[in-house]
């Protein structure tokens, strides 16, 4: 199996698993990944196709580079050119891009305050690790909106973006799926602990930090999530790996 091919699988099943997980937002949203070390050549979804039906083969091949893409009868949708063209052109460490709106990270993102706070060891995951990008200015579909979000995205593997939603970048398509996963869950731990009308018993930062830091020594479990969570894919529908 070639490395594209192998890529494709693993974007694909992250589509299928959004729809598990109820992040999926009609045919909207996009997932990409890199198939070139430079972030220049990469996997994106068609144009306004749901998730749940996404399949490796489906997927397009870009070129960040291209300034003929949007010009051809299989372009991708708009905004999602000027986000994951900006984001693969600029930063090309993130070869991994996923951009959705998950219930809570999204209400999270409209609070005037955003900020995810360490109150738990997954939310203090993230220490240091969350850009936030409160300039919404509407739906990204121009050249400017691109590079403003990649250039947040070059500082940070996160960003939560007001009004908006969430973008993660890792390295891989597990990696990156995985700390989706746990950025929702903190998410939702964190708007849980608002409801409840209580002061928050935030962690002293140094705490934080080591929290954050400690997760590191767990890395490997990443791969090991989302090879279990395709093993669930495969029971129940093997047609994203075609």
């Amino acid at each position: 199996m070639s490395a594209e091919w192998t890529m494709r699988v693993n974007l694909a099943a992250a589509f299928r698993l959004a729809v598990e997980f109820n992040w999926h937002e009609a045919v909207g949203n996009h997932f990409s990944a890199c198939v070139s070390t430079d972030g220049r050549t990469f996997l994106l979804n068609p144009r306004w196709k749901h998730f749940a039906t996404v399949r490796a083969s489906d997927l397009l091949l870009l070129d960040a580079g291209d300034p003929g893409t949007m010009q051809r009868p299989d372009a991708p949708d708009p905004s999602a050119w000027c986000i994951h063209g900006a984001v693969h052109r600029q930063v090309p460490q993130a070869q991994v891009l996923l951009h959705c709106h998950p219930p809570y990270a999204t209400v999270l993102a409209t609070l005037k305050d955003p900020m995810l706070k360490p109150i738990d060891q997954n939310t203090a995951r993230f220490t240091g690790m969350v850009g936030l990008d409160l300039g919404y200015g509407g739906i990204a579909d121009d050249e400017a909106e691109g590079k403003r979000i990649a250039a947040a995205l070059a500082q940070h593997p996160i960003l939560l973006m007001g009004n908006h939603g969430v973008s993660v970048t890792a390295p891989t398509v597990a990696e990156a799926f995985d700390l989706l996963y746990f950025f929702e869950r903190a998410s939702r731990t964190m708007l849980l602990a608002y409801s409840s009308g209580q002061p928050l018993n935030v962690m002293p930062p140094d705490i934080a930090a080591k929290t954050a830091a400690d997760w590191a020594d767990y890395s490997d479990a990443a791969f090991a999530h989302f090879e279990q969570l395709k093993l669930l894919l495969d029971a129940k529908d093997q047609s994203y790996r075609h």
